[in-house]
């Protein structure tokens, strides 16, 4: 087998291991009969890729998809969404330039604390996020042959963080998170994604 090949099984194993995992941690609460709520949630996030030796700028994206959560004043919150995500290069001079767009699968398992009363919660929560992309765009200054090679290596995979507050008013959700890379999205000048995402949701119960 060619070694592309074996990456690309290695990765799907790691992928289908961290979704087993979430099923199974939703099984055992909902087993337990916790309190479990489910709802839908959209919103816009700000992310830029951090690199060595380059200047970043900020890229505007969305993001849409589900939630569920598990439990009352500590609960577990599993999600899976679509998300646009991405960055701005250029050189110091201004010599070279690249406008680098993601289209990503992002699931995210938060533990989180809740206080408050039953109409007006507020919320902490910290935990990982899995993230794997379904397309990549790549727009490069004319200079591209030295571009493409020093950019076009990002990974299909990536394991990252998320940390932020929320608060439910009734049925209505709003949330405001920092995302950091825990792995690189390409060895090429050590470039990590990082991101704020605020984004507003519906609990159907």
């Amino acid at each position: 087998m060619a070694p592309g090949g074996f990456i690309f099984i290695k990765k799907q194993s790691i992928m289908k291991k961290y979704l087993l995992s979430v099923a199974l941690l939703i099984a055992v609460c909902i087993s337990a009969k916790a309190q479990f709520s489910l709802g839908i949630k959209g919103g816009v996030n700000f992310s830029k890729i951090d690199a060595d030796n380059l200047n970043e700028s900020t890229r505007t994206g969305y993001q849409a998809g589900v939630f569920a959560r598990i439990g009352n004043t500590f609960y577990v919150q599993p999600e899976a969404y679509l998300s646009s995500t991405g960055g701005k290069f250029t050189t110091t001079d201004n010599n070279f330039k690249a406008d680098v767009h993601f289209t990503n699968l992002s699931v995210p398992v938060l533990l989180g604390h809740s206080f408050g009363s039953k109409n007006l919660n507020f919320r902490l929560m910290v935990g990982p996020v899995y993230t794997y992309a379904l397309s990549k765009n790549e727009s490069f200054s004319d200079n591209t042959n030295a571009a493409i090679a020093d950019f076009g290596h990002y990974k299909n995979s990536t394991i990252g963080f998320q940390a932020g507050g929320g608060v439910d008013i009734g049925p209505i959700t709003a949330d405001l998170r920092y995302e950091g890379g825990l792995t690189k999205i390409s060895d090429d000048f050590g470039q990590h994604q990082k991101l704020w995402a605020l984004s507003v949701g519906f609990k159907f119960f």
